[in-house]
């Protein structure tokens, strides 16, 4: 290899790839906690540096130019290789201090991790974590974050992944609401109750007919695509939802809204890079999740 040939600063490729990426000077620099003159910057001395013109502004977006789609491949290329050798680096670390980012949902964030986590502090005050709550899948290659507890099997061999067990779920609803029909329901009158989604009516209805229920999008009358906002509703007594037992048992006014509605279950699943699980402090934190995630209470409230 021919390493005079390698001139330019790899800050600025970075730079370059990430603002790509996202679209955006301003998110780039969100992205890489940089101040937006200083991206551009870096921006503007990688083209000088190449001699080429990277991007053209159009409106208030970026758009590459063709040398720069053509060059956005193979930074996109180095960025792969950057982040292995960041993963291989942190998979070598032995202490068990630093940040460990945790991807899940906000509800299972909010209803169920505090008190995992909080025996977590105790146990290993050197670990900082850091929770990215999402109904999306994050991207454990490319260290979106460290570990996730999801609902679907990864498929990446790169990827290290344990079934925790199936979680229970049924339809849920406040007391509240609820004692205007003259209390639990059966499900041949499902079509008389008002119902809470989580973003995709369409698919919120699919859940409730595979519980057996008659309903259409039209019953689907209030919403949030955040799933704190949206048991909030249900909480409130402004609707019925879908609930994992172990978010719906700690709220006391909530209780199943159909006497005749078996649960369903869904997988958990806790998911790490398979060099993250040999960092000390990852695995730290991968096993007691596994602890205390399978040491939920289960417990229905159903009175």
């Amino acid at each position: 290899m021919n390493w005079q040939n390698i001139t330019f600063d790899w800050n600025q490729a970075r730079a370059f790839l990430v603002t790509a990426e996202e679209g955006s000077l301003s998110a780039a620099a969100r992205a890489l906690g940089l101040t937006q003159p200083t991206l551009s910057r870096q921006v503007a001395a990688l083209e000088e540096t190449l001699g080429v013109t990277l991007f053209e502004r159009v409106s208030k977006s970026l758009v590459l130019t063709e040398a720069g789609v053509e060059l956005a491949e193979h930074v996109r290329a180095m960025g792969d290789a950057a982040s292995r050798v960041s993963l291989a680096a942190s998979g070598q670390s032995q202490q068990v201090e630093g940040l460990v980012t945790i991807s899940t949902t906000d509800l299972l964030a909010t209803h169920v991790l505090p008190d995992i986590l909080a025996e977590l502090r105790e146990k290993a005050p050197g670990i900082e974590i850091k929770i990215l709550c999402t109904n999306s899948l994050s991207d454990l290659r490319r260290r979106e974050a460290d570990i996730a507890i999801r609902h679907v099997e990864p498929d990446h061999p790169d990827l290290y992944a344990r079934k925790l067990r199936e979680a229970p779920a049924r339809i849920y609803a406040a007391r509240s609401y609820l004692e205007k029909f003259g209390g639990k329901q059966l499900r041949k009158d499902a079509h008389q109750l008002d119902y809470i989604g989580f973003g995709n009516n369409e698919e919120l209805v699919g859940y409730l007919k595979a519980f057996g229920l008659d309903v259409t999008e039209r019953h689907v009358k209030l919403g949030s695509p955040s799933g704190v906002v949206a048991w909030q509703f249900v909480r409130n007594g402004m609707g019925l939802c879908i609930m994992a037992d172990e978010v719906a048992n700690r709220c006391p006014e909530i209780i199943p809204a159909f006497k005749d509605a078996d649960p369903v279950t869904f997988p958990i699943w806790l998911v790490t890079h398979r060099e993250l699980h040999t960092s000390r402090r990852v695995r730290t934190v991968f096993d007691h999740l596994v602890e205390g995630l399978l040491a939920v209470d289960l417990t229905v409230i159903d009175d």
